[in-house]
């Protein structure tokens, strides 16, 4: 058996690979372990993780700043899709995963390393997308999961590892969700979630706004503009994807935006119960939607849900770096090119509200559409299409008459 020297590990300083660095030195005799956090946007959660990882046997720690990249170049994508997975899910934790992923390939082949370490659970679905991701830049690079090889069996048991070595720990017994955070949302699981019988907690809970109840009960308006279905500029002002989604995430919090609770279907084959946060996303993917009606022809529009689907699973089951991603990305970008436009949407106690959508690509003619008399549409046209459309039916009916006779 091939001895590992170097391992490098997706630390994130949670209570998973808080105490995975001690586990690999006990059980990999002499091995270096090297620590990468990358920074997608998670904020405080990165503070002191240095002299946590050095402290529990790191031998040194990278934090990749990573939260341009991986809005432009993956949740911007994606919202050009229209991929939600199950009708819900914004995929925040799901399209997280490819970028760190690809980063921890690059640094562990610049540090000549001998394997990858993760903290993914063996029921969860980040493990199969932080590995496919792994197979696909480095398919020769030895994978480690402790969560598929250890002893310990439960969140509760990682917490006896941990004060038994004395790790430092930002979490209870009692606040021992799981969460994940990233710059586009904030999700829940654990204790009482476990059980779809339970209302959640959302006094306790929720970090990125608030719930609609506790909205102001005056609304907010916001203006978005988008290029080629990629957002731009909010309330008239060009701004980049940082400050897009942070500023959003700020407004939409406020009036109880983007709170999903829901049961999905896990790709290992299991039901999950989470509370997911995205204000900032729920408000871009309605503003994306509203302007794809006005500048996407009916056929294109029609098809281009069933790719959306498509492409959230992808999303979703880990296959970013895939040659069917790939091609329906390059499906997606050629029907973005007329998606220019501004959108205005009013946020009320946590509805996103559609107050007007223009667009110079609008598809959307009034002289044609309008109630009103008009010199453009012949109603007696109408005649002949619907004689035609309605052929087969009408020859099947004569059919059933005669048989019936």
């Amino acid at each position: 058996m091939k001895k590992i020297k170097k391992i490098v590990l997706a630390y994130s300083g949670g209570l998973d690979t808080s105490i995975i660095i001690p586990w690999l030195k006990e059980n990999y005799e002499g091995c270096e372990v090297i620590a990468v956090a990358a920074d997608v946007g998670q904020g405080k959660e990165l503070s002191g993780l240095e002299e946590k990882a050095i402290k529990t046997g790191a031998s040194k720690l990278y934090i990749e700043d990573l939260t341009e990249e991986f809005i432009e170049e993956y949740i911007y994508p994606t919202i050009k899709a229209g991929a939600v997975y199950e009708g819900k899910y914004l995929l925040g934790t799901s399209f997280a995963r490819p970028v760190i992923a690809k980063r921890i390939v690059e640094i562990a082949r610049k540090e000549g390393a001998d394997a990858i370490a993760h903290g993914c659970t063996g029921k969860g679905n980040d493990q199969v997308r932080f590995e496919l991701t792994i197979k696909a830049f480095a398919p020769d690079m030895e994978i480690i999961a402790p969560w598929r090889v250890w002893d310990i069996k439960s969140r509760d048991e990682e917490i006896d590892y941990a004060e038994a070595h004395n790790i430092p720990l930002n979490i209870t017994r009692e606040t021992n969700y799981s969460k994940d955070m990233n710059i586009w949302h904030l999700s829940h699981e654990g204790l009482d979630l476990e059980d779809p019988a339970n209302e959640p907690m959302y006094d306790k809970i929720l970090e990125l706004g608030v719930s609609p109840e506790q909205a102001p009960d005056k609304a907010t308006y916001v203006t978005i503009g988008f290029e080629k279905g990629v957002p731009t500029t909010l309330n008239g002002k060009k701004v980049d994807a940082v400050t897009m989604v942070k500023e959003l995430n700020a407004v939409g919090g406020a009036n109880g935006i983007g709170i999903i609770d829901m049961v999905e279907n896990r790709l290992v084959g299991m039901k999950s119960r989470g509370v997911y946060e995205t204000p900032g996303g729920t408000i871009l993917y309605a503003a994306h939607d509203a302007l794809e009606t006005l500048t996407l022809d009916r056929d294109t529009m029609h098809y281009k849900k069933l790719v959306a689907e498509r492409f959230a699973e992808l999303v979703y089951f880990g296959q970013w770096f895939t040659p069917l991603r790939e091609a329906l990305s390059a499906f997606v970008d050629k029907t973005q090119e007329t998606v220019t436009g501004e959108v205005k949407l009013k946020l009320y106690k946590g509805n996103v509200i559609l107050a007007s959508v223009t667009s110079p690509e609008s598809l959307y003619d009034e002289d044609i559409a309008t109630f009103s008399e008009d010199e453009v549409y012949d109603q007696k046209d109408a005649d002949g299409f619907i004689n035609l459309f309605g052929l087969p039916i009408k020859v099947k009916a004569l059919k059933d008459l005669k048989k019936n006779k």
